[in-house]
């Protein structure tokens, strides 16, 4: 009886140890870098009016681009980036677009562009989470390669240079 009641003890010990590392398993860890784990934070609202947390994207390569429509080079590298989303959204890859712009103006460009990947609504929100990945002067386009593991592994300054974002994206 004794080794009955040991046994059935040790067994439910182990259960319950593997439950729990089964749950912590699949959740995300968290970011590796400050300013990412902040980001992971932010909610805000895309260009269909949805609210969509950053988070959601967490344990995914995220390309994230902040631009403006009254911006070129911003809208020029557009197309782009939506052909990047499809060839790289299979492998955990994830093109993110913040608007510094008005609503009005970044739901008018979605629709008329048809922008494939989620467009979000940052007006100066979006300004002030630019600088606090080093775009200190708020120039646009401005791009973060931020790696599944939370960790910033490149930024652009400036229209893509898309067979580098390619290249590095292969790279991780």
């Amino acid at each position: 009886m004794k080794k009955i009641t040991a046994f059935v003890v040790i067994a439910a010990l182990f259960t319950g140890i593997g439950i729990y590392f089964g749950v912590k398993r699949l959740q995300p860890s968290a970011p590796a870098d400050t300013a990412v784990a902040a980001l992971m934070q932010v909610s805000m609202k895309d260009s269909a009016g949805k609210q969509r947390k950053m988070s959601e994207w967490q344990g995914k390569v995220l390309v994230l681009n902040f631009w403006a429509t009254w911006c070129p080079p911003c809208v020029s590298e557009m197309p782009e980036l939506v052909a990047l989303q499809n060839d790289f959204g299979s492998k955990n890859v994830q093109v993110v677009g913040i608007g510094i712009d008005s609503p009005s103006n970044i739901r008018e460009f979605a629709e008329k562009h048809q922008i494939t990947y989620p467009l979000l609504l940052g007006g100066l929100e979006g300004s002030e989470l630019s600088k606090q990945f080093g775009n200190e002067s708020g120039g646009l386009p401005f791009t973060l390669l931020i790696g599944a593991d939370g960790s910033v592994r490149k930024s652009y300054m400036g229209r893509l240079d898309m067979q580098q974002v390619r290249t590095d994206l292969s790279s991780l």
